[in-house]
């Protein structure tokens, strides 16, 4: 084999790799490549590289989770067990250590969440690029409108205005169809579809959830902190699937935030009324506790009406709903509040349920759920097993995780494994 060797590189002047997206995973595979003297371009049609990053975390980019691979695999409900290889590695250590390396100080937080230091995801994308430029690889900014693949071999891509742009090795790193803004059109399907590969059945994950009973507008958007959530799956006999605790978003379709994204990934084959949320407002106190209150406050309240003591329960905009629920009339004096409403009020703010109807649009979605064919795509290298030369890495691959960082962790190792020099 001929090479090259040009400050301490050894470049491998018959091979060229190039990568179609310029993501977490698409720049974690072009900084593996380059390093290992491939000549290596990745190719992105937004302006700038890593656009899905900046809006992870709420801008902070929970770029993994603290723990070892195997938790990596247990909270990947999707085919889990495809990323041992790539894992091992490039495990949520190895992550830690390249971002601490290259000068952007991590922290861990709460649920083993891992975060810059600054609470800056575009720390997390510098990083990133200024490694992807160090390292050599080339940084294009074009639209690939077409893969090349001759006797079953990788041979090149089409760029917009018609070129080739000719590659021994292409990795598809275009993410999936959520948040299509950030240039997740899934494109990446379409070329796998070419290369004869199966696409199974995308649906959102990480999603917000409609369901049939509507907050009122004075309720939209409000967050309902320190709640705890049960997600009841009616087709299995009533049995809870999945709790949590942490925040939820109220809106006028249904139910959003952290908690509500994470729950709805763990409804498969959604249906109209198969799943039921039921959201405690106030975890901390038992049912008893919770009399003795409401009791306290009605003796205080006296001939008051009973929704001013809601106000002391529960934000002020949710009240007039939580009136609706509870069917008790709004301008019921608290002295006439009778043991079996005072019931109903607690069972209401221990059980406040709601019937999931669907979940909201991929394009809301944090995480596109299906994708490529793990069956046919070898685990070790992440090559095609249809074509030769062809590989994938990140989220167009049939593998999705629950929040807290490993949706991210799998971008990076599966982008690490594809950009080795695994021939």
């Amino acid at each position: 084999m001929y090479t090259e060797t040009i400050t301490g590189r050894t470049l491998l002047k018959n091979k060229r790799t190039v990568i179609i997206g310029g993501g977490a995973a698409g720049l974690m595979a072009g900084i593996t490549s380059a390093q290992t003297g491939s000549r290596t371009v990745v190719i992105e049609k937004n302006k700038k590289a890593g656009r899905k990053l900046y809006i992870t975390g709420k801008g902070r980019c929970n770029v993994c989770n603290n723990c070892d691979e195997k938790t990596v695999i247990a909270n990947a409900p999707t085919n889990g067990k495809f990323l041992y290889s790539a894992l091992s590695r490039f495990s949520p250590k190895d992550t830690m250590d390249f971002f601490e390396k290259h000068g952007c100080p991590l922290k861990t937080e709460r649920g083993s969440r891992v975060f810059p230091v600054s609470d800056r995801a575009g720390d997390i994308v510098d990083t990133l690029v200024r490694v992807l430029e160090n390292s050599g690889c080339e940084l294009y900014s074009d639209t690939v409108n077409d893969i090349l693949i001759e006797n079953g071999e990788i041979r090149g891509v089409v760029l917009s205005d018609g070129s080739t742009m000719e590659c021994d090795k292409l990795i598809i790193a275009t993410g999936g169809k959520s948040y299509p803004l950030t240039g997740s059109t899934g494109d990446g399907y379409a070329f796998a579809e070419k290369a004869g590969h199966t696409i199974k059945p995308l649906r959102p994950s990480l999603v917000p959830l409609e369901t049939q009973e509507h907050f009122g507008y004075d309720a939209e958007g409000l967050l309902l902190k320190n709640v705890s959530v049960k997600v009841i799956d009616t087709a299995k006999k009533n049995k809870c699937i999945y709790t949590d605790f942490g925040e939820i978003e109220l809106r006028r379709y249904g139910l959003s935030g952290a908690v509500i994204r994470s729950a709805s990934a763990h409804m498969k084959n959604m249906e109209s009324g198969r799943y039921r949320i039921e959201i405690d407002l106030k975890p901390a106190l038992s049912e008893e506790t919770l009399d003795a209150r409401l009791l306290r406050e009605i003796e205080k309240a006296n001939t008051g009406k009973y929704t001013d003591i809601l106000c002391t329960l529960m934000p002020k905009a949710l009240v007039e709903d939580f009136v609706k629920i509870s069917g008790i009339p709004s301008d019921k004096r608290c002295s006439e509040i009778t043991k079996q409403q005072r019931k109903t009020i607690i069972d209401t703010l221990k059980k406040l349920t709601r019937t999931v109807t669907d979940f909201r649009p991929l394009e809301e979605a944090i995480v596109t759920s299906g994708g490529v064919s793990v069956k046919e795509i070898d685990p070790k290298t992440m090559e095609s097993r249809l074509v030769k030369g062809l590989y994938f890495a990140g989220e167009v691959i049939d593998v999705d995780c629950y929040t807290g960082g490993f949706n991210l962790q799998t971008a990076f190792s599966t982008g690490v494994l594809a950009g080795s020099n695994n021939e």
